[in-house]
């Protein structure tokens, strides 16, 4: 019986998680099938209900890293401690079904930032309060983040997301996506959670754009609107091609072995492969 493992979420047909997964599993000689699946919010419980045997594991992105937390039976420290998932480990046994939760897209974050260079970063601006929002606050406290200033469109929206931040000792400090040109333009890094088709109402400061770093999770389609004025102004940007490269390794450690800390065999062979998807396909979605 073929192990099956597959995306779900809502728009699904931009995702690479297939084409990475699949070459994932090729490096490593093992014959198992990924897919993606369209599941719209309010639509996963039923999808799963339904799941056969063969079923080993899930990605999951936009809109139900949330949504999955009542179904999962044991969450990994990352997963609870952002209160996201996006990863799910399927077990079938005699005596039933137990899923596993876990969240890689912290890992996914700090490793692509390490290996753009950026391993510290006392001053994090972050624009959105999602669920990808709230990884990328854990991941800027693992960059050794003091302050974080959460921009968003909706004040209230952030009131988790401060909480969370308050929890890891940062100091937070939240505003306006229409106040874009007055935020602090001593900022170590920006990072962008916000889907790639998002237009801003106004842009950073030219200063800002040009000397401090962008690391935008977005990369269908890109360049983002913000990614975009980013480059006019001269500055350095990095895609969220690279979070998904590092969050998908992560991912088939946890297919693999169960354990996101247990590197595969021949992993480097692994990144190879996954890379060779990422600079075959074109990045606009």
């Amino acid at each position: 019986m073929v192990s099956r493992f597959a995306v779900l979420g809502s728009p699904i047909l931009h995702s690479r998680s297939p084409a990475l997964h699949r070459a994932a599993f090729g490096a490593l000689g093992l014959n198992w099938s990924y897919d993606a699946h369209e599941v719209r919010a309010g639509e996963l419980a039923s999808f799963i209900d339904v799941l056969g045997p063969e079923w080993r594991g899930l990605s999951l992105t936009m809109p139900l890293k949330h949504e999955v937390l009542p179904l999962i039976d044991d969450l990994d420290r990352v997963a609870a401690l952002t209160g996201a998932v996006n990863t799910v480990l399927i077990r079938s046994e005699a005596e039933g079904r137990t899923l596993s939760g876990y969240n890689t897209d912290v890992a996914g974050i700090v490793r692509a930032l390490a290996e753009s260079g950026i391993a510290r970063a006392p001053h994090v601006t972050l624009l959105g309060a999602g669920a990808t929002a709230r990884s990328a606050l854990v991941a800027a406290a693992d960059l050794g983040a003091v302050n974080v200033a959460v921009i968003v469109r909706e004040p209230a929206r952030a009131v988790s997301l401060t909480e969370l931040g308050q929890s890891l000792g940062l100091v937070m400090t939240v505003s306006k996506l229409s106040e874009l040109g007055q935020a602090d333009p001593t900022s170590d890094l920006v990072i962008s959670t916000l889907p790639g088709g998002s237009a801003v109402p106004e842009e950073f400061s030219s200063e800002l754009r040009r000397t401090v770093p962008l690391f935008d999770v977005a990369y269908s389609p890109w360049p983002s609107a913000l990614a975009a004025s980013w480059l006019q102004a001269g500055g350095s940007v990095l895609s969220g091609l690279g979070m998904l490269l590092h969050q998908a390794v992560i991912q088939d450690r946890i297919f693999v072995s169960g354990d996101p800390l247990v590197a595969l065999d021949r992993e480097d062979d692994v990144l190879t492969a996954m890379r060779g998807v990422l600079n075959r396909e074109p990045v606009e979605g």
